[in-house]
């Protein structure tokens, strides 16, 4: 079924929006979800508690032409908020880990006036991202919104971790520089 049919099912109230969204992202939102937390029965919460926050989003959200990046978000925040809460030292190393290596591009919000420019980066960040080719797009997304590991890069683009590894370091070197000529202070 198309994600506009299925987001129409969700504005008419309709319980086989759910049935619908799973059968076509539900692997796809666990598999999501088990990268980040790590336990099936946890991916499994996360989905469903998903499916339950579009129910309640939408409307008066209607995300007709981005129903899997719509869905993916709510698995992923909700998947960290899991992370956080069990205080899974493992996994909250992993993922702290990867802030590290994005702060070194993107200015960290501390105040009020910096957390209502949040759209504004996330526009910048989004402009950024069309600015490059198709690989280094999809490696730094693979890495960053998905958190797949390098290894699993690595394959998944038949390429070196060694040049996964380069391509990550310079691609969060072109982010800050073009951050900067955007005018946030990192």
């Amino acid at each position: 079924m198309e994600d506009e049919r299925i987001v129409d099912l969700f504005l008419a109230r309709d319980e086989n929006a759910v049935r619908c969204a799973a059968e076509k992202y539900g692997l796809r939102l666990r598999a999501l979800a088990l990268r980040i937390a790590g336990e099936v029965q946890t991916a499994e919460e996360c989905e469903n508690d998903a499916y339950l926050a579009a129910w309640n989003a939408i409307p008066p959200a209607e995300p007709r032409d981005y129903l899997y990046a719509f869905l993916a978000r709510i698995v992923r925040n909700l998947a960290l908020n899991r992370c956080r809460d069990r205080e899974r030292l493992k996994r909250a190393a992993f993922v702290s880990e990867l802030s590290r290596e994005m702060e070194e591009c993107i200015p960290a919000p501390d105040d009020l006036e910096s957390r209502m420019d949040d759209l504004a980066l996330r526009e910048a960040i989004n402009g950024f991202l069309g600015t490059l080719g198709e690989e280094k797009r999809n490696i730094f997304l693979r890495r960053y919104w998905y958190l797949d590991p390098v290894a699993e890069i690595a394959k998944r683009f038949g390429i070196s971790q060694s040049k996964v590894k380069t391509t990550l370091f310079r691609v969060r070197k072109q982010l800050r520089e073009y951050l900067e000529k955007e005018g946030y202070t990192l």
